[in-house]
């Protein structure tokens, strides 16, 4: 139950107000709606920044919060690539790296969370680049279709280019790191298993 009322919580509305945005932002794209899709991505990149503070103000920083964020968040994105990519704005090999990185880093994650020591999985520096760079790429292959202007082109060939070297980094970075957290996890867990069991004979 404490859970369930967790959802209730304004900064975690405002995270589940992004995964209903998900099903409207794969239409408005699907069907040409270019400056509905381009607003509703601006909205739930302003959501993401205001979840944060207002869930910092109110004091209701929540275990659903710090996992639903990400999940929403990684859910949008990846609805948007995979549109822009049946449209043809964004390349066919780029939503598959940005996807396959993805699937990796959910199973990365999965293990961490599986292990004795319950670690939340933080993003690297390469993958929250990585996410500025899937956002802006979005943002601009929309803009591309509103506004006819040859900047906007560059914007948008950088944007995918940069997408695709940042995945490739961002995941190359968190195979190296991810046996050293488990090898730090796993040192935690022999190191408070046996005052545990010291604290249960008292």
């Amino acid at each position: 139950m404490r859970i369930l009322g967790q959802f209730f919580y304004p900064s975690n509305q405002l995270t589940l107000l992004r995964l209903v945005f998900i099903p409207f932002l794969v239409l408005s794209i699907l069907y040409g709606q270019y400056l509905s899709a381009f607003i509703l991505v601006l909205i739930a990149g302003i959501s993401d920044g205001m979840d944060g503070v207002i869930a910092r103000r109110l004091g209701q920083q929540t275990t659903l919060g710090r996992y639903l964020d990400p999940i929403a968040d990684k859910l949008l994105l990846t609805a948007a690539f995979l549109a822009l990519g049946a449209v043809g704005d964004i390349p066919l090999w780029v939503v598959i790296l940005v996807l396959s990185r993805d699937i990796i880093i959910l199973m990365i994650a999965l293990v961490l969370i599986l292990t004795p020591s319950k670690g939340i999985f933080p993003p690297t520096l390469f993958g929250k680049i990585s996410t500025v760079f899937q956002v802006a790429t979005v943002l601009v292959a929309l803009l591309h279709h509103l506004v006819a202007h040859p900047l906007v082109g560059a914007l948008m060939i950088l944007g995918i280019y940069g997408t695709a070297a940042f995945t490739i980094t961002s995941g190359v970075q968190y195979a190296w790191v991810t046996p050293e957290r488990l090898r730090v996890s796993e040192t935690s867990a022999e190191v408070v298993a046996p005052l545990v069991a010291e604290e249960e004979k008292k």
